[in-house]
């Protein structure tokens, strides 16, 4: 490498550190630069302790400018083809003039780097439109982790003007109760013609749901499709009343031919008008910030624990102690407990 390579190197070098700076990137969020959004998101998403004070700082930085969105939870079961219901529910509300960012909450994708990266490549319209922003699940130890993750990115997605935030869940299992406590309406996106057709989904997924919607209503299936619909209609009219005092819309659609797709759109505007008159809007998100302050606090009391070495040391031996029975496994935790509270640098 000769001098003036050199002296290049170092130039842009130093024109990355001054624009990944807090105040640089809250400006270029602001502004609605999809480059600056997308190193947000990296710098919350990093593992560095360093970088954990500059993501605090560049949020504190952001959260004012947030909040001014719906956010929707988007589950189904495998099949369902949410990708492709994704690809044309976004492109309607664009249609009307909105911002939307798409977001993942993918427990797995610490290992797989999350499937929504082969589902971005099938939403092409989506990904092409100027006013959507796509954004593969962060990758993680554990649920928590992305959850928390995904949650402050919302933050920086309302900061950079996306007025209506997609979060996809891709995982299984607690994924969708971890996403509906992070969004104001929760869909969920069905299948028919699978036997029994309430087997396929637990009860109380269906019971989070604002609205079910039978995918893939076209062809030979509309009509298995309907009677699906029905089915499930009857077996929502028996939930008790949720908090907000909306009732669940159930129907079906084809993202194939655009079938009643417009009503998944008339069905979410209806709803913000709902919950925004009755006050369950303000009061869930409210609800919301508080559970997540919680659970931000489990995290880190979780993480400092289990990043003490010395901690470890002390686990490894109360283990042995309780496997061969000279410890029970109340007392080897409330010892380490102890030991956590009295000193983290012992």
């Amino acid at each position: 490498m000769n001098g003036r390579n050199i002296d290049d190197w170092i130039r842009k070098k130093r024109e990355r550190r001054q624009n990944s700076t807090p105040d640089a990137l809250f400006s270029g969020i602001i502004s609605g630069d999809k480059t600056a959004l997308s190193s947000g998101i990296t710098l919350i998403e990093s593992q560095l302790s360093e970088d954990r004070v500059l993501a605090n700082e560049l949020l504190q930085k952001c959260l004012p400018k947030s909040g001014q969105s719906i956010r929707i939870g988007i589950t189904g079961v495998p099949g369902v083809g949410k990708s492709t219901f994704i690809e044309h529910f976004g492109g309607l509300f664009t249609n009307e003039g909105d911002k939307v960012a798409v977001l993942a909450v993918d427990p797995s994708s610490a290992v797989s780097r999350g499937s929504i990266l082969g589902d971005k490549t099938r939403m092409n319209e989506l990904t092409k439109n100027p006013d959507v922003f796509i954004r593969p699940s962060p990758a993680g130890e554990t649920l928590g982790g992305v959850a928390r993750k995904t949650r402050e990115s919302i933050i920086l997605c309302e900061a950079a003007g996306y007025n209506v935030i997609l979060v996809e869940t891709v995982g299984v299992g607690q994924s969708e109760v971890v996403v509906k406590s992070m969004v104001d309406f929760f869909l969920l996106l069905m299948l028919s013609g699978a036997g029994d057709e309430l087997q396929g989904i637990k009860k109380g997924i269906m019971e989070m749901a604002d609205a079910l919607i039978i995918t893939k209503a076209d062809g030979d299936n509309v009509k298995k499709a309907a009677m699906a619909a029905r089915e499930y209609k009857n077996a929502i009219h028996l939930f008790p009343p949720n908090s907000n005092e909306w009732i669940p819309k159930v129907f079906t659609c084809s993202s194939l031919d655009g079938t009643n797709m417009d009503e998944a759109l008339k069905t979410i505007r209806s709803f913000e008008n709902h919950v925004k008159i009755n006050g369950s809007f303000e009061r869930n998100r409210r609800e919301q910030d508080k559970k997540w302050l919680s659970e931000t606090l489990k995290e880190l009391i979780l993480n400092g624990f289990f990043s003490n070495r010395e901690l470890m040391k002390r686990l490894k031996q109360n283990e042995e102690r309780v496997a061969k029975g000279e410890l029970t496994s109340f007392q080897a935790a409330e010892e380490l407990f102890e030991a956590y509270q009295h000193g983290r640098d012992i």
